[in-house]
């Protein structure tokens, strides 16, 4: 999903189509390497990473309000599970504007202080897509929130905190660094990022990062 898809119109609806410039783009060929250009795009200037010293840091740019970000999760998840020890993942979400992304940005990382991202991250994607909930309203993320057995009054405390504001200053940095324009995007060690809409499904966009990640580990 591109920003510039997010009109007064669309913001409203959860399930937006997919855009002509997210649709299938040219298949990786079989045996082939990803194409510079049609499969990823290298950085001109190279993006800050977070990682250990000898660690090949992804990041995942995502909104929870986006329909293409949910789909990808599972197979992002099931890739995520299966790392190399030298590779480092992440998630950032993504804020191009306040409204709706700041507060899901906000639930993010106040999920994340509270060590509830493992057990909540995957229901709150179900929760706005499955479910029907906007969670676009602190309310409401409260009451989803009560509903997980977590206390509401500390959870919304913690969403708008020092440390949670931070975090939100330090992912939109990152992701002017990467020149983010949609999600969901892949990032790969500073240098390189990819996309659903750069290899036309999930599990190609996955063999591109994983390339990707050894052209890194190559040049070292």
């Amino acid at each position: 999903m591109n920003r510039r898809e997010f009109s007064i119109q669309t913001l409203g609806a959860v399930g937006l189509g997919m855009s002509a410039n997210l649709l299938p783009n040219l298949a990786l060929a079989q045996g082939g390497e990803p194409v510079e250009g049609t499969h990823y795009v290298k950085l001109s200037q190279a993006a800050p990473t977070s990682a250990p010293v000898g660690k090949i840091e992804v990041v995942e740019f995502f909104w929870y309000g986006c329909p293409h970000c949910n789909h990808f999760e599972p197979y992002l998840a099931a890739w995520a599970a299966k790392l190399p020890a030298d590779v480092v993942f992440r998630r950032v979400p993504v804020a191009f504007r306040e409204t709706p992304f700041g507060i899901h940005q906000r639930l993010f990382y106040a999920l994340e202080a509270m060590g509830l991202l493992p057990a909540l991250h995957a229901k709150v994607f179900h929760a706005i897509h499955e479910e029907g909930l906007k969670l676009d309203k602190p309310e409401l993320i409260g009451d989803f929130i009560a509903k997980q057995g977590v206390d509401k009054a500390k959870f919304l405390g913690v969403m708008e905190s020092f440390g949670v504001q931070t975090k939100c200053r330090q992912a939109r940095t990152l992701a002017d660094a990467y020149k983010i324009d949609g999600v969901p995007t892949v990032g790969i060690a500073g240098q390189y990022y990819t996309s659903v809409g750069l290899n036309g499904t999930p599990e190609k966009a996955l063999a591109t990062t994983d390339a990707l990640i050894n052209k890194v580990r190559r040049a070292r």
